[in-house]
């Protein structure tokens, strides 16, 4: 299905012929659909921390970010398509706050860097961005097409603390026996604290709770 020039779709400006100069405009019209498939997945995702898979629809989408569902088959072919990329735009996401967060303690021990990983992918799950946890708590839902993408965008970061664990037990900082097993706790863990700390509960001693729960998942790692 080609899309219209004003959507940036197949019927867009012509390409320029060899040496000749980029047709004025064809970057705006890039940066636009950028934009609107943007917003697109950023409602599909909360769609999706709503209702799950099963109660996501392509009408719902296209109605809150008021286009046609037509418009909007030229940006995702399909539901899966476009489920796809909102758990990856969340995985990106994600890891993108981790890696901003190591970065302010570079220089740091694993203790402390794990301390802070921990205390951040808290924040995240309850506060900055709670849709996380809700997207991916669908797991009875999701088709089995989905079952290896989720698969690979947990592994990858699960990598991120597996890193730091493993760096710590090399330099002695940890002493955990197996980390396969301390790293499924430390998810355990990780996983529970959204309904530990929920909108409305722990209002006063927020940061207090955090950093009980950073202090519990060290431990597992002696």
């Amino acid at each position: 299905m080609s899309g219209t020039a004003d959507e940036g779709g197949g019927a867009g400006a012509p390409e320029p012929a060899d040496g000749a100069s980029p047709v004025r405009g064809t970057g705006r019209v890039a940066r636009r659909r950028d934009r609107r498939k943007a917003e697109i997945v950023r409602t599909a995702t909360r769609i999706l921390a709503d209702a799950g898979y099963q109660g996501m629809s392509l009408e719902d989408v296209a109605e809150r970010t008021d286009i046609a569902k037509a418009t909007l088959y030229h940006y995702f072919s399909s539901k899966d398509e476009l489920v796809a990329a909102a758990l990856e735009s969340l995985t990106q996401e994600v890891l993108r706050r981790l890696a901003d967060r190591e970065r302010k303690v570079t220089g740091a021990g694993a203790r402390e860097l794990l301390a802070a990983l921990v205390d951040e992918q808290v924040l995240i799950l309850t506060e900055t961005a709670p849709e996380v946890a809700a997207a991916f708590s669908w797991p009875r839902t999701w088709p089995q097409a989905f079952e290896e993408p989720m698969k690979d965008m947990r592994r990858r970061h699960d990598a991120v603390f597996r890193r730091v664990v493993e760096q710590g037990v090399a330099d002695g900082e940890f002493t955990c026996d197996n980390i396969n097993v301390a790293m499924q706790c430390l998810h355990g863990v990780l996983n529970q604290s959204p309904v530990w700390i929920r909108p409305g509960v722990h209002v006063e001693d927020r940061d207090e709770v955090r950093a009980a729960v950073v202090a519990c998942a060290l431990r597992l790692f002696g």
